[in-house]
């Protein structure tokens, strides 16, 4: 029958004196690892909630109590480290100063053996485990808030403990079938799309449709936008959306006033940075228009599923050969 229980200790640590302690806990030389990421208010993706353990303790490490965790980064150093889908957290995890030397991602694994990539379903293929049914609610907590019920905690640890089994059943099957190189590589390519830079304007939904003087327009504010976000630690669409920016590429507005009143977010950020948007605005106004790219595009987050139905197709061709 499945399980969802696996039995093990679960342990918050938000002492930068206990954190050692705490570590030796932690026996396996295989250990998952998973990020539940802050408010995404900010342009950064922190981590609120950093999970380490194997399949007997999983570790709930507060990196807001804790915000260098380099102590984990050395616990971590000999040993192979289990995420799912490294690409969501690689950057919150080097942010607090873990930088894993030997990965495994099971999601890479999953799409290279043609299973599903998504963790709950992934799981209850591959190790009949059931994981909670309620991943929505989760998925919008507030994983800042302390202290965490025991829901939240539940959850946060849930992944964690199944995660060096799971990867343990994954390299078997990658092994036996003869696709670990292929595993590989897909690993390797994973990983450096995760270190790329974000979006670029071209990425903006609906660009394509712009002008050459409303897509230099748009090209201004988005850059801008980027330099306030980063600097100020501010989520680009918080400081103004991207349906803003097209709107102000189109019919741009004469007076910094006017350009803070047609964000539909009024009373956020942007007020406080009007000025530097609008000389944006007015740089984009005067440059040369800004053509169309040739065909192609690069790789984007929405092409993820059809990367992944790619990926599946192509381990059920090489199974028929």
């Amino acid at each position: 029958m499945p399980t969802t229980d696996s039995s093990g200790d679960i342990v918050f640590v938000d002492d930068p004196a206990a954190l050692p302690a705490a570590l030796e806990r932690l026996r396996g030389d295989v250990l998952g690892v998973d990020v539940e990421r802050a408010d995404a208010q900010n342009y950064y993706r922190r981590a609120a909630l950093v999970q380490i353990g194997d399949a007997d303790t999983c570790l709930l490490v507060d990196p807001l109590t804790i915000p260098d965790l380099g102590v984990v980064d050395e616990a971590l150093a000999d040993r192979l480290v289990v995420l799912h889908a490294v690409e969501n957290d690689l950057e919150p995890l080097d942010i607090v100063g873990i930088r894993p030397r030997e990965l495994a991602d099971t999601a890479v694994a999953a799409a290279v053996l043609g299973l599903p990539t998504g963790l709950g379903p992934l799981l209850s293929t591959v190790l009949e485990v059931e994981l909670t049914d309620d991943k929505e609610r989760f998925q919008r907590a507030d994983w800042e808030q302390r202290p965490l019920d025991d829901d939240m905690a539940a959850y946060a640890a849930g992944d964690v403990f199944w995660l060096p089994a799971l990867w343990a059943e994954l390299a078997r099957r990658l092994d036996e079938a003869g696709r670990r190189d292929w595993y590989d590589q897909e690993l390797v390519a994973t990983i450096e799309r995760s270190r790329e830079d974000r979006r670029d304007w071209t990425r903006t939904k609906g660009s394509g449709r712009l002008g050459g003087p409303e897509r230099a327009i748009l090209r201004a504010l988005w850059e801008e936008r980027e330099s306030v976000s980063k600097e100020h630690d501010i989520a680009p669409n918080r400081l103004v959306r991207d349906q803003t920016l097209l709107d102000l590429a189109n019919d741009p507005p004469a007076t910094p006033q006017q350009l803070v009143r047609r964000n539909q977010r009024r009373t956020g950020p942007l007020r406080d940075h009007a000025d530097r948007m609008f000389a944006a605005l007015e740089r984009g106004v005067a440059a040369e228009p800004e053509p169309r790219e040739a065909a192609g595009r690069r790789w984007d987050e929405a092409d993820k599923d059809a990367y992944d139905a790619m990926r599946r197709s192509r381990a059920e061709l090489a199974e028929e050969l």
